[in-house]
């Protein structure tokens, strides 16, 4: 009997602790306003994914709320800050659905370019990346001209617009030490067709002249050279032409 009493006892021990590290956590209530408060202080402490989900709470368990509207931008502006682009621009995607005329809708076209911009350059990501920053930095020139998201997002498309046609010289440069000219050619001539006002405008003609001389096709060339001397006569890639074509 001893015994059974002992190993009884030791079963209820184990049902005990069992049972109450089974029972979930509750989960602590907090008002509208408490739960914005929450995720507004882990914002102040850099803690952004957190502050991510006491927001998106928020918008859950309050939705009816003047702070939800808040939340949702303030859920955006989180995974923003943490690096979650694709979170925020879903969030981004929702606030401007369902508050078209919100005083801040304005910014979150703003900070939805901002999330494709932001990751021009990163190399693990598709490059299209790029194009989908400039057409929204475009939609809030477009949409809100007058405002100081405008005036930067006009910067930024320019830088935009150059790097896309960066990109493409580098597929030309590729295409060129494979020996694949008339690929290579297609990239520069993209440049030279779609991307006239950028940085990479005279290199384009260059690299032109340079593909055309290997195929021997000397009148493009030399069309191409007359090109580079009317438009930029002191260019270091109009002398390059000339020396190549013993101008």
């Amino acid at each position: 009997m001893p015994k059974i009493k002992a190993l009884l006892s030791a079963l209820l021990v184990m049902f005990v602790i069992t049972g109450c590290a089974s029972t979930p956590q509750e989960k602590k209530e907090y008002s509208a306003e408490g739960l914005y408060m929450r995720g507004y202080k882990y914002m102040e402490r850099t803690s952004y994914k957190q502050a991510a989900t006491y927001f998106e709470r928020l918008e859950i368990e309050h939705p009816y709320s003047r702070w939800a509207v808040k939340a949702k931008i303030m859920t955006a502006y989180a995974h923003y800050k943490a690096k979650q682009y694709d979170d925020a621009v879903m969030a981004l995607d929702r606030f401007i659905r369902f508050h078209p005329g919100n005083k801040d809708v304005a910014y979150a076209y703003y900070l939805k370019a901002r999330c494709y911009y932001d990751q021009i350059g990163v190399i693990e990501k598709d490059q299209s990346v790029t194009e989908k920053a400039f057409e929204a930095l475009n939609q809030v020139i477009l949409r809100f001209p007058y405002t100081e998201y405008a005036e930067d997002a006009r910067a930024k498309a320019v830088l935009a617009f150059n790097y896309m046609a960066g990109q493409e010289m580098e597929v030309g440069y590729y295409y060129l030490t494979q020996k694949n000219y008339l690929s290579a050619l297609n990239r520069f001539s993209t440049v030279v067709n779609e991307y006239q006002t950028t940085t990479y405008i005279e290199e384009a003609l260059f690299r032109q002249i340079e593909v055309y001389v290997t195929l021997g096709l000397g009148d493009e060339a030399d069309g191409n050279l007359r090109v580079l001397e009317h438009n930029y006569p002191k260019s270091e890639w109009t002398k390059k032409a000339q020396q190549l074509l013993k101008k």
